[in-house]
């Protein structure tokens, strides 16, 4: 199956991208190009392949949820330079 310049076209208005006729054919060209490596594909033999519903075979890779012990309030407070009693206090970085 050939693409055609009415094929990019109508591509291109789906999209509402404007082309000129030189962009036109080589995305025609290109198109093309790629189902034929697409086809090329086709050749090979796939008969003994299990199809995977992913590539990569991973098992639950998730650490297990532990509860541990996190850095309390005033030790994390300790070294700002500016706070707001319990808050880290940070200058205003969005302006109007």
């Amino acid at each position: 199956m050939a693409v055609t310049i009415e094929d990019v076209k109508y591509i291109a208005n789906l999209s509402h991208l404007k082309f000129d006729e030189k962009e036109l054919e080589s995305f025609t060209h290109q198109f093309n190009e790629i189902l034929t490596f697409f086809e090329k594909l086709n050749e090979l033999n796939t008969d003994n392949v299990v199809p995977l519903s992913h590539p990569v075979e991973n098992v639950n890779v998730f650490r297990e949820d532990v509860l541990v012990s996190s850095v309390e309030r005033e030790e994390a407070l300790k070294n700002s330079p500016d706070r707001n009693d319990n808050y880290f206090k940070v200058p205003k970085v969005i302006n109007k």
